[in-house]
């Protein structure tokens, strides 16, 4: 039976989900617990590969097991795993059903706050109250659109096509002084959230214009882009899969 499991974590502790050699990832810390409570080595496939630092509000992931699992199953897991990590559900699906394509949509956001706030930590990115949130809106909403966006991608990457549909990007006033970064598409580029948010700080800062962020995207130059932004401030928010897949 195949299974999707519903989670989230706060990144901070962790070298990104994917497992990697001699590192601490979020992947990797799953497997090991699943494996320890159903008594066989178990992969774990996620829906996407945050990097180090990046947080989950919420994320998928798929897995194989022979026994039918329950909530007692969920509350052995989540009292086996570190604090960072939650598991929320389990919920089976068809047998063919993949975490990450059958995914139809993701969604990220980026926190920002006007203010010091000894709460948030590097939870949230602090920048100056004058910041243009207005220009750093129409600067977004060009990106909308099926795009190359190459120029907000990782350098050397192993995606075969830079090639995405954008469905939404805005920022949105959360209260006084925090803001957030809200951005959907079919799939991302390593690195390109952060990227994004990168080059929109340019323009709330007045450096560029809202009209630049189409040259950027014409360039398919990484050097063309803004600075990658902290990790800890960016957030997997949902992912999306179509119903029929679930039992």
């Amino acid at each position: 039976m195949r299974w999707f499991m519903h989670l989230a974590y706060r990144g901070a502790a962790y070298h990104g989900w994917q497992v990697q050699p001699g590192a601490v990832t979020v992947q990797g810390v799953l497997e090991d617990a699943l494996s320890t409570l159903l008594r066989r080595r178990i992969a774990l496939t996620g829906a996407g590969r945050t990097d180090a630092g990046v947080n989950a509000h919420s994320m998928i992931a798929h897995f194989d097991s022979d026994t039918m699992l329950s909530d007692g199953f969920i509350r052995s897991l989540n009292s086996i795993l570190g604090r960072d990590i939650a598991v929320y559900s389990l919920r089976q699906v068809r047998d063919d059903a993949h975490a990450r394509f059958d995914a139809i949509e993701r969604s990220y956001r980026y926190y920002a706050t006007t203010r010091k706030n000894p709460f948030a930590g590097e939870l949230a990115w602090r920048c100056s109250p004058t910041i243009d949130f207005d220009a750093m809106n129409e600067a977004a909403a060009l990106l909308v659109g099926r795009r190359d966006f190459t120029s907000f991608a990782k350098l050397h990457s192993d995606a075969r096509t830079n090639i995405c549909d954008l469905r939404r990007a805005c920022w949105h006033r959360q209260d006084d002084d925090t803001w957030y970064f809200d951005i959907a598409a079919d799939r991302f580029l390593r690195n390109m959230v952060r990227a994004v948010v990168g080059t929109l700080v340019e323009v709330g800062r007045g450096k560029m214009k809202p009209c630049d962020i189409l040259e950027v995207l014409a360039k398919a130059d990484r050097c063309a882009a803004g600075t990658s932004m902290p990790a800890g401030a960016l957030y997997l928010w949902s992912v999306d899969y179509p119903k029929e897949i679930f039992k």
